[in-house]
Formats: structure tokens, C-alpha cells, sequence
């Protein structure tokens, strides 16, 4: 099987995906925790400072320190958030318990996104996209925050469009967000050597399907997540199994 064909089940998973009408996205499985974040109009600053603190911790984890920060806090505005000092958010996030595996290094990253959506943006993180931006100047926006690289930023953008429906004017630096699932699931495809980096899987993805990249991110990540899993293969129930290298030679 073709390259171009399993290129073409995974982007038209990925198209149905973008164009289904929007629902509440689910970060971290608590509904509270999950209704901040999907507040774009009230509190989009949420989002975007759960983007600056995912890493080095599961993701429900991180996504879900904007709320923990916000019970604390006794509120989550802009307005508040503004007047703490960067000591007083290192406490919030270290005490009573840690919200983060590296909390003085998340609690500087934290403070200085608030200081750059105050001062960028007037406290309203909602300009990072709006008004149709390509999308080169959306993850420009967010490679601007402390501590985010391109693999931050892309994912934020990536999530923009495909969740929350944001609009840009293209999709050409959306990129593929390179975690366990999508390697495992580029490698057994056959889309890259098992020794692939991650650069190389991002560019991989971008020669498949250059106008829109991350397009092929998320059906990956549910192929990794539900059926090709790093210790079992569930490929009966994959909707790529017939076109798979890897289902062909485990059924051969």
C-alpha cells in the first residue's frame, strides 16, 4: 500500500474531525477544569497559560493548573491574576500541594505569560488569533511566551482551529505535534523510520499534506491512543487496518 493512500485515510479522518460542529474539548476529565478552558470569550488566557505549562507532566495534569490556580486564587480574572507578584504565584502553585512536578520553573513561565498578555495584549489573550491571522503568526505569538517551543505552539494552533474553530487565513505552520502516540503510529504506517526525530516526523507530515499538517495529528493520536498501543495492537477495530503495513504483516 501506498504512502499516498494511508496519507489520504488519515487526512480524511482529519477533515471530518475539523469540520464537525464545535463541542466543549476535553484537557483533564474534570468538567469544572475543562469549562475554564473552553471559556475562549471569558477567560481565554486560560488556554493559553495551560499551553505554556504542558510539559514534564501527564497532560491532564498541566491543563488542569489554570483551575487549581483559580480555586486558590478565589477567581481566575485578568484583573487578579495581574496584581500577583511572581512569588505569590510561586505559592499558589507550590502550596498546599504542588500542581506541577517543576514548580518554580512553571511558576516563572506562568508569571511571564501574564505579564505578556497584560502588556502585549491589554489582558486579553483572545488577540493572539483573532481577526483570521495566518498561521505562521499564530505559533509566532506563542513561540513568544517563555519556555514555548515550536511543539507548544503549533499544538496550541493546531488546537485553535481544529477545536475550538478559530479561523486563519491558512494552515500551512500547523504542524504535527510529535508525542509517543503519533511516532508509534507514523512508524508501524510506515510514514518514517523507527529511528525517525521529531524534526523528521514534523517534516515528514508536512511533505504528506502541506497545506495543513497537523491535519493527520489527532486521527494519529486516537489510532495510538485506542488501538495501537505501545504494548498491544488492537487492529481488528482500527479503521486503518487494511491499508497498515504493520496489520498486514502481523495477520501474514
Amino acid at each position: 500500500m501506498t504512502d499516498g493512500a494511508i496519507r489520504d485515510r488519515l487526512v480524511e479522518h482529519g477533515e471530518a474531525l475539523f469540520k464537525a460542529p464545535p463541542q466543549p474539548a476535553s484537557f483533564t476529565g474534570k468538567p469544572d477544569a475543562d469549562a475554564l478552558l473552553n471559556d475562549l470569550t471569558g477567560n481565554p488566557h486560560a488556554f493559553v497559560l495551560a499551553c505554556v505549562v504542558d510539559r514534564q507532566v501527564q497532560a491532564p495534569r498541566a491543563w488542569a493548573i489554570p483551575f487549581h490556580m483559580s480555586q486558590r486564587l478565589g477567581g481566575f480574572s485578568m484583573a487578579a491574576l495581574g496584581n500577583l507578584t511572581r512569588d505569590e504565584v510561586g505559592r499558589l502553585m507550590a502550596e498546599p500541594e504542588p500542581l506541577h512536578r517543576f514548580v518554580d520553573r512553571m511558576a516563572g513561565f506562568f508569571y511571564a505569560a501574564l505579564a505578556r498578555i497584560r502588556d502585549r495584549y491589554d489582558g486579553d489573550a483572545s488577540r493572539i488569533w483573532a481577526g483570521r491571522p495566518s498561521s505562521a503568526e499564530v505559533v509566532y505569538r506563542f513561540l513568544a511566551f517563555d519556555g514555548v517551543g515550536p511543539k507548544i505552539a503549533t499544538m496550541a494552533a493546531n488546537i485553535l482551529a481544529r477545536e475550538f474553530k478559530v479561523g486563519m487565513s491558512d494552515y500551512y505552520s500547523v504542524d504535527i505535534s510529535v508525542d509517543r502516540h503519533v511516532r508509534r503510529v507514523f512508524t508501524r504506517l510506515g510514514l518514517c523510520p523507527t529511528d525517525a526525530s521529531e524534526v523528521e516526523i514534523v517534516y515528514r507530515a508536512r511533505a504528506l499534506w502541506p497545506d495543513f499538517p497537523g491535519m493527520m495529528d489527532l486521527p494519529c493520536w486516537e489510532i495510538g491512543v485506542n488501538w495501537c498501543k505501545a504494548r498491544s495492537k488492537e487492529c481488528p477495530a482500527c479503521y486503518m487496518r487494511d491499508i497498515c503495513p504493520s496489520a498486514a504483516r502481523r495477520n501474514g
